[in-house]
């Protein structure tokens, strides 16, 4: 019997599995990049830019298993996003190494900026342990946890597709993050029953 053995294994060891869950959690992340970060260097032009923003295709077992995964880190980091507006409130307009940034370095406004940010330093370190990817926790703090301000937990869906993937004929599944590519509801139109109306 398989008791007190949660999750799935998917053939791996635990390190592979971690690794897998850290990759497919970036890769949806990460496509929620501006166009410009697509550019190649090499070949001077964007390459790899997603059809949709904010949704991968992958295995409907791994969307299963992934998704709580991606929806702690996007509560981690709404969390905090208080704390961060707080801070970056009391940050200086001076630019940095100046002598007036280094008077307000060594004033209480410091100390007091210090205690409004430590709580947003420990969740992004808590992220960079988690996913170890620094790009995709800026996008989870800029563009991500912002989105989900008044929603409380449900940031991701798993929507099974029809055609199976070519090869093994594994079942595929979209994994997206909600509200940017929901489809609207269409209300349903209400007969009349207006008694003028229907005289006419």
């Amino acid at each position: 019997m398989r008791h007190r053995f949660a999750g799935r294994k998917f053939g791996r060891n635990p390190k592979h599995q971690r690794a897998l869950m850290r990759m497919l959690a970036v890769s949806l992340i990460l496509t929620e990049r501006e166009d410009d970060d697509y550019m190649d260097p090499v070949l001077n032009k964007t390459v790899g830019i997603p059809k949709v923003k904010g949704r991968i295709i992958t295995t409907i077992e791994k969307a299963k298993e992934v998704r709580p995964f991606v929806e702690k880190c996007v509560t981690v980091a709404k969390n905090v996003l208080d704390a961060k507006a707080k801070a970056d409130s009391l940050l200086p307009k001076a630019e940095r190494r100046t002598p007036e940034w280094d008077t307000w370095r060594k004033s209480d406004a410091w100390k007091e900026w210090n205690a409004a940010a430590a709580p947003v330093v420990a969740a992004r370190r808590q992220l960079i342990a988690m996913l170890h990817d620094v790009k995709a926790v800026e996008l989870l703090f800029d563009v991500v946890a912002p989105r989900y301000m008044d929603r409380v937990g449900g940031y991701t869906r798993v929507l099974r597709l029809a055609k199976p993937r070519l090869g093994d004929s594994g079942t595929r599944a979209i994994l997206e993050f909600v509200g940017k590519n929901d489809r609207p509801s269409k209300a349903a139109l209400k007969p009349s029953f207006d008694t003028e109306e229907a005289a006419e």
